[in-house]
């Protein structure tokens, strides 16, 4: 590669495609890319809020790409979709009412769709071109769009927060882009006190909580914002994904006062026979995953583990 080429790619810091390759870089996980071969550019656009492409790769399939920053690819995302509501959705009886913060790709509404005790699914959604683009490439992962339960509104997570009433949801998950640009608000107590707010006695919430290897100094920030706002449980879990910087990504959660939720034991598994009988079986979550989920190595968790329960 060309490094003055390679230096004419980059724009605010992000990463773009150089000749016959995606590579992303950022000041986010600095000194280090992941690049992928790209086949074809299939969609580039500029919405009110981030840039937006999708290609197809060599090895990954169609990828989608915001901000210079890889959101999902075909071959690995059920990874991060399944382990995002699965691990929440499996920790308390009968989940009924589920909001979806963020999450414009659709998948987290495929896999809450799985759950037959769900009468309800709020999705908020600041951007209507992720979702449009979504729908377009990736109709296996926006089908959950498809469900009646599902209700799409598009504004502001931190404004649609502050209208609900107290008490609303069972469950609340934040799929959310990392800590810059329209997603920083989302990482901070006062959001993290909306959605205590918004749960019932003992509901619970899942948010996107970035890598032990590469932002520890983050996670410390989530856990100690989360210990403060939620009475109940707090756990960090996190998962493999192949095409995320350092090739894992974390979740924190909690649930607030009322009746206890163990996360590491779920309680409401999903009948894997059943899912597997289905037109989209389960490509990664199962109970024994939920539960190494949140075993964490040593150095991390001297860090959080301390803090968290």
């Amino acid at each position: 590669m060309d490094v003055e080429a390679g230096k004419d790619s980059l724009v605010n810091g992000f990463s773009s495609v150089i000749p016959g390759w995606f590579s992303e870089i950022s000041s986010m996980w600095p000194g280090e890319a992941h690049s992928l071969k790209v086949e074809k550019i299939l969609f580039q656009g500029k919405s009110d809020y981030q840039n937006i492409m999708v290609f197809q790769s060599s090895t990954y399939g169609k990828v989608l790409v915001l901000d210079g920053v890889i959101q999902l690819t075909e071959r690995d995302e059920c990874a991060y979709q399944e382990m995002i509501t699965h691990l929440p959705l499996c920790s308390i009886p009968n989940p009924r009412k589920v909001l979806v913060i963020g999450g414009g790709d659709g998948g987290v509404l495929r896999e809450v769709a799985r759950h037959s005790s769900v009468e309800k699914i709020d999705i908020c959604e600041i951007d209507n071109m992720v979702v449009d683009v979504s729908k377009q490439y990736f109709p296996d992962v926006a089908v959950g769009y498809e469900d009646p339960r599902v209700t799409l509104h598009i504004g502001d997570g931190v404004a649609f927060l502050k209208a609900v009433p107290e008490g609303t949801y069972d469950a609340v998950i934040v799929d959310s882009s990392d800590p810059i640009g329209p997603a920083q608000e989302l990482f901070e107590k006062p959001f993290f006190e909306l959605v205590a707010k918004s749960l019932r006695p003992g509901g619970v919430v899942c948010t996107q909580a970035e890598s032990i290897w590469l932002h520890m100094d983050i996670i410390e920030d989530i856990v100690s914002n989360c210990r403060q706002t939620f009475k109940g449980s707090v756990n960090y879990a996190w998962t493999t994904v192949p095409t995320y910087p350092s090739g894992m990504i974390g979740f924190m959660l909690c649930s607030t006062e009322g009746p206890p939720v163990d996360f590491k034991h779920p309680v409401n598994p999903i009948d894997e026979n059943e899912c597997q009988k289905s037109v989209r079986p389960l490509k990664f979550y199962n109970s024994e995953i939920h539960a190494a989920a949140f075993c964490l190595p040593s150095f991390a968790k001297r860090k959080i583990g301390p803090k968290a329960n």
